[in-house]
């Protein structure tokens, strides 16, 4: 997709870059399984720290097309309760970045930490896990400390697997990196509600232009 994007679109991939880290959270944490090709992409935008554009930080618009999907879904209302969970999670995470936004030193210490670790990230084919074991450490010694934590219920056999468990919590520092890319692209809670169509109609948009690529 080589056409520059609209206002609404930009903030309908970041949302959609939520919704992405949402659903595969959900997966992980009920059946142990993920979509590698965009566990990869979503943990990919956590060293993107000078992307030209938004869809760069995505490796490009296909690389949230999961997200896509599924915030379509929740735009819609399809399937409300199937997507009870993920709902939770993406306003989970969508209110953790505001607690964490506002703690700027915090923020410079995951920001550095990630560059630390930017090394093991060049070459993700086969190594995912281990960046996700170390974006996991990040995770536990920073967001998790503040008062608001995000509760991700699930099977008790998948969840206490330590490798699932370092894909969900570096997978929520993803979501809290997409979230605080939708805030920059002017995105707010109350867009949600009276944005809803214009945000449905883009991130349908846009999955189509993928397919079409």
């Amino acid at each position: 997709m080589s056409k520059s994007l609209t206002g609404i679109e930009k903030q309908a991939l970041a949302l959609a870059g939520v919704a992405q880290v949402a659903r595969m959270v959900d997966q992980v944490s009920k059946t142990g399984t993920y979509p590698i090709e965009f566990l990869e992409s979503s943990i990919h935008s956590l060293f993107e720290f000078d992307a030209s554009d938004i869809a760069g930080v995505y490796g490009g618009v296909a690389g949230v097309k999961l997200g896509l999907n599924n915030l379509s879904a929740l735009l819609a209302n399809r399937d409300a309760n199937e997507h009870r969970d993920v709902v939770r999670y993406v306003f989970g995470m969508l209110y953790l970045e505001r607690q964490f936004s506002s703690r700027q030193e915090m923020m410079s210490v995951v920001r550095s930490r990630l560059e630390h670790t930017q090394f093991k990230a060049e070459h993700f084919t086969g190594h995912v896990g281990e960046v996700c074991h170390s974006v996991s450490g990040i995770y536990q010694d920073t967001l998790s400390k503040l008062k608001f934590r995000i509760k991700v219920t699930g099977s008790a056999q998948h969840l206490q697997d330590d490798a699932n468990a370092d894909i969900i919590r570096a997978l929520l520092l993803a979501g809290i990196r997409s979230a605080y890319l939708w805030r920059q692209m002017g995105g707010h809670r109350w867009k949600l509600l009276f944005q809803r169509r214009k945000l449905l109609e883009a991130s349908q948009q846009l999955s189509r232009g993928i397919s079409l690529v």
